[in-house]
């Protein structure tokens, strides 16, 4: 390893204490060689540039998966932190050049969005969607003002080529849909209307994959330490990843046995069950947390990221204990709306590969997502003979009519008829 590498990109790292001393040298090792990889793939924005990275590291065996995420987290502080908008590295190529206006145009969509509060998630999908729009008019259409360039015609054209030529799913085009209608309702004030002849792309009917109650049970008997605990929570109280991921102390009920899930989808709050059986894990594991926070206090930090503008209104609030997310990051970041340093929750990559490497060990020959296990939570449930209703509450779906797709899993499973071969060989 150079030592030699990024020497003021490894100051940069040590005078923020972001990451440890001795792991300085490979996130500068990883930056420069993303910087080569860019150069000998030009042609492509920044975003598209670092998923290709990432999956040309991938694809070389020799390289595992936590220097996998640690080639992610370096670029990313490379690109989005230590470089700011100064770096020749962070403007587009030549070759894929910025849409006329488009700089004003991202301003006031995140602008709209963030009043709106909206989630990070939301926000970053709508600017990508807007930016895929614009790059596609200026192929395909005749360049023109921004408002003329958002009208009903160009949107029918956009979402009908993502159907023929890209061949997205329903649910991508939806999100493009949406992304747009955000779009012109509030950044252009315009509405958009007839959009009835867009080819629409095909949506089959799609049940989801759930595993067993004795699948379960072998995927947790090959995970352990506070991945395991995590893994329980999104099973044992139907959570969905982020939800876990963000979870405070002050949203978890240990008297009433209950989590509250805040700022979920569609900006809603709920509850949902504490399982009993990892109450005693979970009391430890807040224990090492407020240990941890006790550290960041002592050395000047503490500081955790507050929703909704809740930071201004109550300076101090951000280093309360109860504000502390219950599975914090093991180590500190910069918060890239803020620039501050701070302690972040738990990468959701973590969780995502703890339980692949878990469904791997157990032998299940099933596509098993972190989200398998909430569809597993709601239709063990629904075998208990939970009413429908209770189970839309705990999962905090609008509608019922999203729950009642766990009637049709759970039809399927009970309801499997004989086979006629298994009937001609009882009868020998």
């Amino acid at each position: 390893m150079k030592n030699n590498l990024l020497p003021e990109f490894r100051n940069y790292l040590l005078s923020n204490n972001i990451v440890p001393q001795k792991k300085i040298q490979f996130y500068a090792y990883w930056a420069s060689n993303f910087m080569a990889f860019s150069k000998r793939n030009k042609g492509m924005n920044m975003d598209i540039t670092i998923q290709s990275y990432l999956n040309h590291l991938r694809s070389n065996d020799q390289i595992a998966d936590w220097q996998l995420k640690q080639a992610e987290e370096a670029v990313l502080l490379y690109i989005n932190h230590y470089s700011a908008n100064n770096s020749e590295l962070v403007k587009k190529s030549v070759e894929c050049k910025e849409p006329e206006n488009i700089s004003k145009v991202i301003y006031e969509l995140r602008k709209a969005i963030r009043v709106k509060h909206y989630s990070y998630r939301t926000e970053q999908s709508y600017i990508a969607w807007t930016k895929k729009y614009y790059y596609y008019l200026d192929n395909c259409t005749p360049k023109g003002t921004d408002r003329k360039r958002m009208n009903e015609d160009n949107v029918r054209d956009y979402l009908s080529h993502l159907a023929v030529k890209k061949k997205v799913s329903a649910s991508t085009q939806n999100q493009a849909f949406n992304a747009l209608l955000f779009l012109s309702r509030n950044v252009f004030n315009f509405e958009l209307g007839n959009l009835g002849k867009t080819v629409r792309a095909k949506r089959g009917r799609r049940l989801p994959s759930v595993l067993s109650i004795e699948e379960v049970q072998n995927v947790l008997k090959h995970i352990d330490g506070v991945n395991l605990l995590i893994v329980q929570m999104l099973y044992g109280a139907g959570l969905r990843l982020m939800e876990v991921a963000r979870l405070r102390i002050k949203d978890i009920d240990f008297s009433s046995k209950l989590i509250f899930v805040r700022d979920s989808k569609g900006d809603n709050d709920r509850s949902t069950v504490l399982p009993d059986s990892i109450i005693p894990q979970l009391r430890k594991q807040l224990i090492i947390t407020k240990e941890l926070h006790k550290k960041d206090l002592n050395n000047g930090y503490g500081a955790v990221y507050m929703p909704n503008a809740l930071d201004r209104k109550y300076p101090n609030a951000a280093k309360q204990w109860h504000w502390q997310y219950v599975f914090p990051s093991t180590k500190l970041s910069v918060d890239r709306g803020s620039g501050k340093i701070r302690r972040h929750h738990i990468h959701e990559k973590t969780i995502q590969t703890s339980l692949k490497s878990a469904v791997r060990k157990a032998g299940i020959a099933k596509h098993v997502f972190v989200h398998t296990l909430r569809h597993s939570f709601a239709t063990h449930l629904l075998m208990k003979g939970v009413n429908i209703r209770e189970i839309q509450q705990l999962l905090g779906h609008k509608h019922v009519e999203t729950t009642m797709i766990y009637t049709h899993v759970l039809r399927d499973i009970s309801k499997v008829p004989q086979s006629p071969l298994d009937s001609l060989v009882q009868g020998k």
